[in-house]
Formats: C-alpha cells, structure tokens, sequence
C-alpha cells in the first residue's frame, strides 16, 4: 500500500495535465486541417471525402493512433489522410492544380486557427491583469481554470502554427509535396510521382535524426512572430489598451 501511495505521489500531475491539453489541442487541429482538405475539393467538384464522411469535425474520424501520439508527445504528427480523386475536380483546369488547392487548405486552416487562439490568448493576458500576467510570463507554479485556459490557448497557438509549418514540408505525404507539384515541369511531376511511395520513409529518417528541428523551428518561430504582430494589437484594442 506505501508502494502504491508513494507511486501516486511521484506523479508529475503538472505534466499529465499539459499532455491533455496538448491531446486537446491536437484533436481540434487535425479534424479541422483534415476537414478543410475535402472540403476544399469538395467545392471543386470531388465529392468523394463527403460521401466517405471525411468532412467532419469528429477527430473520430480522421485520427491515426501513431500520428496522434506523436503530435502530444513530440509537437509534431499526422492524420489519415482525406480520400480525394483529383480528376473529379471539374472547376479547375488540371487535376494537378486540383490537388495543389486542395492540399493547401490544409496548412492554410491552421494558420487561421493559430491567429484565431494566439488572439484570444492575448486577450485572455491583457484581461486577467498583472496577476495572470505575471504568473504566466513569469512562469511561476500557477493553477486554476484561468491560468490552464491561458495555456490551452497557447498551445493550440503554437501547436497549429508548427502544423501548418511541418505540413509545407515538399516530401510525400505531406502537403506541400502536391504544392510543389503545381510548379513543377510534366517530366520533373512524373519523376516525383515515382518516389513517392519512399517520401513517408525519408521523412521518417529526417526527423527522427533532428534533421528538420532547426528549420522546422526556425520557421514556426516566424510564423509566430507575425501572429504576434496581428494578434497582439487587436488584443489591445479589444481590451481598450
């Protein structure tokens, strides 16, 4: 019984909650980024994401267990990916352009949804008063509804904003791979369209070696600072600063 109490006491309870918060985060992110995509080739003319449900808010439905894991635990990760058929696309003039817009929703979503939370987070800041602020910045042990709204907030800023970055990415599977494409030659798309059952492994290789984390960094922070730049003077005007 000691063994069991003593086990519970050595539990980081700080650390399971930021694990859920980032879970949370991560359902919102992927059912909106996966959405977007057959949406997007929805309104171009393939309905084929809408008659397999893929155009859904559910996470249910767009959740791969690994990916989902990965994006807790490692701030980075995948979704299954939306069933499309570009030659459906009808309402634009190649199936290759067809997939360019449709694999740009993706990224394009989370970026909205990185200035929508970084905005209300700099709300939130400028609203709790220096009590918040200071216990947030200051980062001092802090708890409350308050202060994990504030972090949840947070993290779905930079949890969306590393999404849409690590997305853009131009390595099969992910998005900006069939972004690429669009400005590819014939010959040179036809030459990437055969590796590309190999994209999944190199990036596999990439990351799991650190390859990517200086770049991948280097951009979110970018992508960060410039939400900072929209989102923190709304904040203030919205809170009469």
């Amino acid at each position: 019984m000691s063994g069991l109490i003593s086990w519970f006491q050595g539990i980081d309870l700080g650390r399971i909650i930021e694990w859920i918060l980032y879970a949370g985060a991560a359902l919102i992110a992927i059912s909106v980024h996966e959405s977007c995509h057959g949406l997007s080739a929805y309104w171009l003319g393939d309905d084929t994401a809408l008659r397999q449900g893929r155009i859904s808010l559910n996470p249910l439905r767009h959740l791969d267990p690994i990916g989902f894991l990965m994006m807790v635990v490692a701030h980075f990760g995948w979704a299954k990916p939306v069933p499309v058929n570009p030659y459906r696309m009808t309402k634009v003039k190649s199936p290759k352009l067809g997939m360019a817009v449709t694999a740009a929703a993706g990224p394009v979503s989370n970026l909205l949804l990185a200035l929508g939370f970084g905005t209300a987070y700099y709300c939130l800041l400028y609203a709790g008063g220096r009590e918040l602020w200071s216990m947030w910045v200051g980062y001092e042990k802090a708890s409350g509804w308050l202060y994990y709204l504030c972090e949840f907030l947070y993290i779905c800023m930079i949890l969306n904003a590393g999404l849409a970055v690590f997305n853009l990415i131009p390595i099969s599977p992910l998005d900006g791979s069939k972004i690429l494409a669009i400005v590819l030659p014939e010959r040179a798309y036809a030459q990437l369209m055969r590796y590309e059952r190999y994209g999944f492994s190199v990036l596999a290789v990439l990351l799991f070696t650190g390859v990517l984390d200086k770049p991948l960094d280097f951009l979110r922070t970018g992508v960060l600072e410039g939400i900072y730049a929209v989102a923190d003077p709304i904040a203030r005007l919205i809170n009469g600063i």
